[in-house]
């Protein structure tokens, strides 16, 4: 069948399941545009085209199938790199088109001519520049087939105007992927197994670093019967969150710089890491020199890059985790780590039974209140999509999270303004679900323009901007290394309750915790999406804290109240420094496994 080129954009999309993509148009994919009326695809038109990258990565995270992104050349296709590498950071499958200038116009610095596929090289699994029709069925299959395949990543497809409109035969079998160079299904050899079950089956205190691949490869059920079988205690990473029940008795929580006290400690103390579907990120090792000193390593890993890249490992097994441990399972040993678990539980201490909600209110709204009291009104059951921040951290301490794809978060890239794009993506993959936004007052303001595409698409999201007048990460960066010098953190925010309702939503505003429960119970009931603006203590920090580069196991923590502000002394380790105690005594936010004498507020349901 004939077919212009622009036409056989949208037929290539149908093909591939694509009925949602996100976008803005403009000169350079003018003829694509044109040709989309014809098709049954739903665009959503967005306020910038960062944005539709967000929401083409939410709507993958939400969905495990590929999102699909749409902008024109030049400026168009730059403001995507942000929304592209985040993706990438992450391994979110995502499929990026932009138009370009005419093929004979390449590289005369013609009007809005950007070199797309150069500037977004290090930021995408593959990219393509497309110059001709017959090349743009083949091309798209392929990004189709690369995106999702393997380790899962963004492809971005380049078209020229001309390719757009030109002409010529469409064969969509034809088209069919062939690269033979990419071999994405990599599997193990049997002898790789035999090692790391001899670690396993000989292992005293085995722990399992359980990864955003977990939930990736749909590998759950057997991470959950290998930790059962071989009662080996589990440890998840940000973007690992919800790939194990955070109810499971095994489950010891998050790891790394924000992590569990008793996690890191863990760690460090284990004779044997088995890590799933993880990257040893530095967020999660520290100091990479100290990291598990005392544990042999296993990585099972579907990139054979990502082995022996960070921290040295003594089995590798490269390959889809569920089929890997599948081939596993038969030669996994049940064991008794009866003594391991316990000690865990004892470095645990009290943070197994004080309970957040058990605390008197004395007036202050502190962040993770807001957080642990939309878990409890949610009853953990709704899909949480955070920006990054102090906000993200409190998040993951307080919001427990029991099914996969729950939460949605920036982690390896850390991107503002993530989340309420992502958000709508993930709305539109999952319309059924009740989706929250937990976003900074900072974050916020750098993609709230989306306000207008949630209007025009009339969904129905809920919003919480944790607004403490700064920008709170780095401030506590600040205030811990800096002296308190606070430059340029102070943020000035407008009113947010009358800058949502002027794009038509509702909005509302929180001071006091008991107010808490009536604003996330109207919000909630409300049939459109409702913005609240929790007005929370200003100088609040993220406990614990594992500075960058120091060990895992030299964590910051939070005093106990009655401590003394005074500095740490000259010359002492970064991790023995003494802090400021929060401003209240016993409605403050302590760190999630406190030692004994200090107070734990999200520990239990």
């Amino acid at each position: 069948m004939q077919l212009k080129g622009a036409q056989i954009v949208w037929e290539c999309l149908v093909r591939e399941g694509v009925k949602t993509i996100f976008g803005y148009p403009g000169g350079a994919i003018l003829p694509t545009y044109d040709a989309m009326l014809d098709y049954p695809i739903h665009h959503v038109l967005v306020r910038h085209e960062q944005g539709a990258t967000h929401m083409a990565d939410g709507y993958a995270r939400a969905s495990g199938r590929v999102g699909a992104a749409i902008a024109t050349s030049g400026p168009g296709a730059t403001n995507m790199v942000t929304g592209i590498a985040t993706a990438m950071m992450d391994s979110s499958p995502m499929v990026c088109i932009t138009g370009q200038v005419g093929s004979r116009a390449i590289g005369t610095d013609a009007f809005q001519e950007t070199d797309v596929t150069g500037v977004t090289l290090p930021v995408t699994k593959h990219n393509y520049l497309v110059t001709r029709a017959e090349d743009i069925a083949r091309t798209l299959r392929e990004a189709f087939y690369i995106a999702a395949s393997g380790r899962p990543g963004p492809v971005l497809v380049d078209i020229t105007k001309d390719a757009q409109q030109s002409s010529c035969e469409f064969d969509w079998d034809a088209a069919a992927p062939k690269l033979p160079g990419y071999r994405p299904n990599l599997r193990a050899l049997p002898e790789e197994f035999q090692r790391a079950l001899d670690l396993i089956n000989h292992a005293q205190r085995p722990l399992i670093l359980a990864g955003h691949g977990v939930m990736m490869s749909g590998a759950r059920q057997q991470v959950l019967e290998f930790a059962e079988r071989a009662q080996v205690p589990l440890a998840l990473t940000l973007l690992g969150l919800g790939g194990i029940p955070a109810s499971h008795p095994l489950n010891l929580g998050m790891m790394g710089m924000h992590g569990e006290a008793w996690v890191n400690n863990a760690i460090q103390q284990a004779d044997l890491l088995i890590a799933c579907g993880m990257r040893f990120d530095d967020r999660v090792t520290g100091n990479v020199k100290t990291y598990g000193l005392n544990a042999k390593k296993i990585h099972f890993e579907i990139d054979p890059s990502e082995i022996n890249k960070n921290v040295k490992v003594d089995v590798g097994i490269v390959g889809d985790l569920r089929e890997m441990l599948e081939d596993l399972l038969p030669g996994v040993k049940s064991a008794d780590h009866s003594a391991w678990l316990d000690h865990i539980n004892q470095m645990k201490g009290d943070a197994a039974v004080l309970d957040i909600q058990s605390l008197p209110d004395t007036g202050h709204l502190y962040a993770a209140h807001v957080i642990n009291d939309i878990w409890r009104y949610t009853e953990g059951k709704a899909v949480t999509v955070t920006d990054v921040g102090q906000h993200q951290m409190w998040e993951a301490q307080y919001y427990r999270h029991e099914k996969p794809r729950s939460l949605i978060t920036s982690g390896g890239l850390g991107t503002m303004g993530f989340a309420l794009p992502a958000a709508i993506g993930a709305k539109f993959a999952m319309p059924e679900e009740e989706i929250w936004v937990i976003a900074g007052d900072g974050g916020f303001q750098m993609t709230f323009a989306e306000l207008a595409t949630i209007a025009q698409e009339n969904i129905k999201l809920n919003v919480a901007i944790i607004n403490n007048g700064y920008l709170g990460m780095v401030r506590q960066w600040q205030e811990f290394f800096y002296e308190k010098r606070y430059a340029a953190t102070p943020m000035l925010s407008p009113d947010f309750v009358k800058l949502v309702e002027a794009y038509g939503l509702k909005g509302l505003r929180v001071t006091q915790r008991s107010e808490v429960k009536a604003a996330v119970d109207e919000a909630r009931a409300h049939p459109g999406t409702v913005v609240i603006d929790f007005r929370v203590e200003q100088e609040d920090s993220v406990f614990p804290m594992v500075p960058a580069g120091a060990d895992l196991h030299a964590m910051i923590r939070r005093p106990a109240p009655v401590q003394v502000d005074v500095m740490a002394e000259t010359g002492a380790d970064l991790h023995a420094m003494i802090r400021r105690p929060a401003p209240a005594q016993v409605d403050v936010m302590a760190e999630t496994g406190a030692d004994e004498g200090d107070w734990d507020l999200g520990a239990t349901t």
